[in-house]
This record gives C-alpha cells, structure tokens and sequence, in this order.
C-alpha cells in the first residue's frame, strides 16, 4: 500500500505542478457554462416576443363574434378593406407589420350554413398571411390561428374539454425536472468522464514511456502490480474531480440553456442518497474507463499514436451512452447491470430519474470494479513484458 501511495503522489503532483494541465481540466467545465448561459439568452430573446409590444392583426370582413374573441386575447384589430391587403403583406414581408386575415365576404353566415356531410362546396376560407421570420408576426399569427380555432370549435360543439379546469397537467416539477434531466444528463456524463480519462491517462502511460521516465520506474524495486494500481486510482481520483466539476456547470447552466426554463426545470430536486449513489456510479465508471485507455494506451509507442488508438473505443462508449435518451423505464432484470458501461449508464438514468434500485445500483458498481481489477491485472502483464514496454 505504500508503494501504491507513492505512485498516486506523483502523479497527483504532476497533475496539480502543472498549471496548464489544470486549466485545460477546468476550461471545459468554464466553457460549457458561458456558451450553455449564451445559447440559452439568445433563443429566449430570439422566441420571446416584447413585452411592451400589443400584438396587431390587420383584418377585412371580419365577423364580430372573432373580433371580440381577439380583444379578449389581447389582439389588436385593424379594419382594412380589400384594396389594402396588399399593400399590408408587402408591409408584413418588411417586417413592419405583424399579421393580415383576409375572410371572405358574408363569412359568419356561410360558416353557419355549411355542412360538411352534405355540402359539395370546398367550406370558407380564411387566409392568414404572416411572417415566419420576425417574432411578433409569429406570435401574432399564433394567437389568431387559436382564436379561429375557438370559433371553430363554437359552431359545432357537443362537448367541451377540460373547460375551466388549469391544472389538467398532474405531473409534478419534480416529475418534469427529473424526466428532462435523466434523459440528457447521462450522456453528457460518460462523454465527461471519458474526455477527462482519455487525456489524463494517455498522458500518464504513454507520456511517460514516450519520454522514457516510465522505464525508469519499471526498474525500481517497485512491483508492476503496485505500478498499476496506484495509476489507475491516481487517474480515476483525478478524473472524478474533472467530471465532478464539468457535470456542475452542465446542471446549473441547463436552465439557462432551456431558454428560460428554470421555473420547469428545478436542478435542486435530488437529496443526499442520489448523489451517494450517484457518486459510487462515477467513481467506479471511472475506474474501468481508465482501466480500458490505460490498456489502449500501453501498446501504444507515442501519444499521437495513442490517442488514435482509443478512438474506437470512444465511439463504443458513446454508442452506448445514447441509449440514455430514449427514455422509459430503467431495466429492472439485474442481469443488464453486468454489462460494461451500459449499466453504468442506466444506473445514471434511474438515479437522475428518481426510479433506481439500490440492487442494481450495487451490482453495477461492483462488476465496474471486478473489471477494473481484472483489467489492472491485464495492464500489470503489459508492464512486466518487455516487449510492450521497451519496444520502439
């Protein structure tokens, strides 16, 4: 243990003494936050429209049952006759005016005589003319397409739906919270873990025997297994803080990146026993994945050689990782809990979606770790073969 001490210290000082290590580890976090926050206020001010402005309609022969139906909605009515409508659109397409409806002439009386089941006539139309590319315009347009649809509605109707009822919607914020959040977050998590992993680990194996420091510890006293233990826990140690810091700026900058979405989306749902839980998963993805790059990267000759080597390996995981967002249920048989990175994404999408086993949970730690241990012997071979470690 106390070889494996040593080893976890110099690699722990060799991380910390090196301040442009510690930066690139930080940037990301930093990065996602700032660009996540400006997305974020830049589509709500792109889709949300003045507050201050009063919505406009420009509108010829229309009924007064709508135009009562529009002032209700806080639309704003402006009678124009035929000769002007072009004039309006041409107005529209300048972005100078929000909207201009067009209804034919003695519109209520034929939408109240026409019959759908007998009628050989196309019924009345009404023409809506807007644009796409300016926001009040769209949210004008909105507001109008409802509203006819209300009218709609009213000409024929044997039954209301949830009339006068505001809280249809039973789920819960917590419910919405955690469903947005289990769907994303796993994901963004072992994409995480494995950027922090691959380029602390390549650095630490390959690195080291690039500039042959690694062969001078190979002919210490110092056993090969001790070797790679303190590696590989030196490396999850740091990695678990690199994915701790970057998945907090992923989940406090998420509301922003929602565009304006923090009263649905309550990052502050989850309580101490999900972020133990949380943590365990982590850490013992961690230990496998730095496990596997370390492998990977043992054969390799040269850093560059190195990091194209544990592309595929990459892809495998995020692959894998994309199954987090399909939603659904978490699998309840324990036997998917076996399998490499994939329990370790479900056991993050339950935990985020505050629908987990602790059972499953615990498996999927342990057989992290008894891959972790088998892959630590693995790596203990490649340090005792020559042939991997001193080749050229």
């Amino acid at each position: 243990m106390k070889n494996i001490l040593t080893v976890m210290k110099k690699e722990f000082a060799r991380f910390f003494g090196d301040k442009r290590m510690i930066m690139m580890t930080l940037l990301p976090a930093v990065l996602i936050y700032v660009v996540y926050s400006f997305m974020g206020t830049a589509v709500k001010n792109l889709i949300t429209p003045d507050e201050q402005y009063v919505p406009t309609a420009y509108a010829t022969n229309m009924p007064h049952p709508i135009l009562e139906l529009a002032r209700s909605a806080g639309v704003s009515i402006v009678d124009i006759g035929m000769d002007e409508v072009e004039n309006v659109k041409s107005s529209i397409a300048a972005k100078e005016k929000d909207v201009c409806v067009v209804f034919p002439p003695d519109f209520e009386a034929k939408a109240l005589a026409y019959d759908v089941r007998v009628s050989t006539e196309p019924a009345p139309n009404v023409e809506v003319f807007f644009n796409s590319t300016e926001t009040n315009s769209t949210d004008t347009y909105g507001r109008i397409i409802a509203i006819l649809d209300e009218y709609q509605d009213s000409l024929a109707k044997s039954f209301d739906v949830n009339k006068d009822v505001p809280n249809a919607d039973l789920a819960t914020i917590e419910d919405v919270s955690a469903g947005f959040i289990s769907m994303l977050m796993p994901m963004l998590m072992m994409i995480f873990l494995y950027s922090g992993s691959m380029g602390l680990a390549l650095e630490s194996i390959t690195g080291e025997k690039e500039r042959g420091t690694l062969a001078t510890l190979l002919v210490t006293p110092l056993k090969r297994s001790e070797l790679a233990i303190g590696k590989i826990l030196s490396l999850a140690t740091l990695s678990f803080m690199s994915g701790l810091v970057t998945a907090l700026s992923t989940i406090l900058s998420l509301p922003k990146l929602m565009s304006g979405a923090d009263e649905i989306i309550d990052a502050g749902i989850y309580g101490g026993a999900e972020y133990v839980f949380l943590a365990a998963i982590i850490l013992s993805t961690l230990l496998l994945l730095v496990t596997a790059i370390s492998i990977v990267s043992a054969f390799a000759k040269t850093v560059k050689e190195a990091s194209a080597a544990v592309m595929p390996l990459m892809f495998l995981v995020m692959l894998v990782s994309v199954t987090g967002m399909f939603g659904g249920a978490t699998p309840a048989d324990p036997g998917y809990y076996l399998l490499p990175i994939y329990s370790s994404v479900q056991s993050m999408s339950g935990v985020f979606s505050l629908n987990y086993s602790g059972l499953n949970i615990a498996l999927s730690c342990l057989s992290n770790i008894v891959y972790a241990c088998a892959g630590a012997f693995a790596l203990t071979k490649m340090f005792n073969s020559e042939k991997v470690m001193f080749s050229r």
